[in-house]
């Protein structure tokens, strides 16, 4: 299966808010949503929609075969932290392009709210 296969983003037309414990970490209407085989989808959200004063970067890289080497934040807000919760493709493969410049948050550390359809 390509990486073309595998993935597909799609411009997310709610509007999208991450929270880390009662602060808002993140606030936008131009998501993307990147949905991958054998995942659940995931939000990425424009760098310059977040609030970059709450995230720490880490040393931590990984690297998916699909979309290229990711950097990690962690969060400190609130009195709270939580340990590379958000990472970033700087310069994804082509397949995931789209994704530069944009955070993804893991939703077991922060919470996700997408706003109802009206």
């Amino acid at each position: 299966m390509s990486a073309t296969d595998r993935i597909r983003i799609e411009r997310e037309p709610r509007a999208v808010q991450v929270l880390f414990h009662d602060a808002v970490i993140a606030s936008t209407k131009d998501a993307l949503k990147l949905i991958e085989a054998g995942h659940e989808p995931v939000y990425y959200i424009p760098r310059d929609h977040a609030e970059m004063a709450f995230l720490q970067e880490s040393d931590k890289r990984t690297t998916c075969p699909y979309k290229g080497e990711a950097r990690y934040w962690s969060i400190s807000a609130e009195g709270y932290g939580a340990e590379n919760a958000v990472w970033s493709y700087d310069q994804p493969k082509e397949a995931a392009r789209a994704i530069a410049g944009h955070l993804a948050f893991y939703p077991d550390k922060v919470r996700i709210a997408v706003a109802e359809d009206r």
